[in-house]
């Protein structure tokens, strides 16, 4: 019998009613301003709070990378409760959304495995109440079909455990065009401003794409990132696939959706892509 994944957190995280569900993300997409990116797409960060308090952030990722072409997504997402060493791929058929089934692209998701020289191990149920992963795919749904995907789940976030899952992807991807997602939220439950210095913090170091320095930051305390490993295999990995830069497309944090100030938690969508020749950077011109 084939493996789906149901469900686990639409009807709280995200509306459970499929016309609605699509309605919503529509608006969000409709809501977020993204200038052209003139270059080839490789790689988006994306929140994964639930859809009243990031949905707008997530649109902004996935209105910029919608309309281009991929073979396969790689999403990346951090474990929140499950305790594990490594990394973990769910390859059972597909995930299950009110809107349909994305399938699981099974080959890629095998090959990365064998890749990794044991650190990701491959999981063919997965009932867990995780959120990082599920919640980025009725985005990419409504954005670029049902189109297949290898879901990644970091239990460990080190640089060891990075760099190992990043080469796996390099060496498994090939040539292949695909779109890596990092799912993750930034600074937790800090005063607006500190939350605001924090994430800047963080986003200085992506603007860079360095992946190095930017984990660094958080394993010092400096700011805070729950997928930071996602943030650091998608960097890396969209680096050796030749993106040379990254784009903050939209920041936000609980506070500007509900008022309240005193504890926040931060959202930023972020582009990695490949300049195209003749782009200027800004402050060029």
């Amino acid at each position: 019998m084939d493996t789906i994944r149901e469900p686990i957190i639409a009807g709280t995280w995200y509306p459970a009613d499929p016309a609605r569900l699509r309605a919503d993300i529509e608006e969000y997409l409709a809501g977020a301003r993204v200038d052209a990116i003139a270059g080839k797409i490789m790689g988006v960060i994306s929140p994964h709070a639930g859809y009243v308090y990031s949905g707008q952030v997530a649109a902004h990722a996935y209105k910029a990378a919608q309309g281009s072409k991929f073979d396969a997504v790689i999403l990346i997402g951090p474990s929140h409760r499950a305790s594990f060493r490594g990394a973990s791929i769910y390859n059972g058929e597909g995930y299950k959304t009110p809107l349909g089934i994305i399938p699981v692209d099974k080959t890629l998701a095998e090959n990365i495995a064998a890749y990794s020289g044991g650190v990701v191990s491959l999981a063919p149920d997965d009932r867990l109440p995780e959120n990082s992963l599920e919640i980025q795919v009725p985005f990419l749904q409504v954005t670029l079909g049902s189109i297949p995907f290898v879901p990644i789940l970091m239990g460990t976030q080190d640089m060891g455990t990075c760099k190992a899952v990043a080469d796996a992807i390099i060496r498994a991807v090939g040539d292949g065009r695909v779109l890596v997602i990092a799912s993750s939220d930034f600074s937790h439950y800090h005063s607006y401003d500190r939350a605001v210095e924090m994430d800047s913090a963080a986003l200085g170091y992506i603007e860079k794409m360095d992946a190095e320095g930017f984990l660094r930051g958080v394993e010092s305390g400096r700011y805070e990132a729950c997928g930071a490993g996602p943030v650091v295999v998608t960097t890396m990995v969209t680096r050796a696939m030749g993106a040379d830069n990254a784009r903050i497309l939209e920041y936000m944090n609980s506070g500007d959706i509900t008022g309240d100030k005193n504890g926040v938690v931060g959202y930023a969508a972020v582009v990695l892509y490949k300049k195209d020749a003749g782009e200027m950077d800004e402050g060029e011109e």
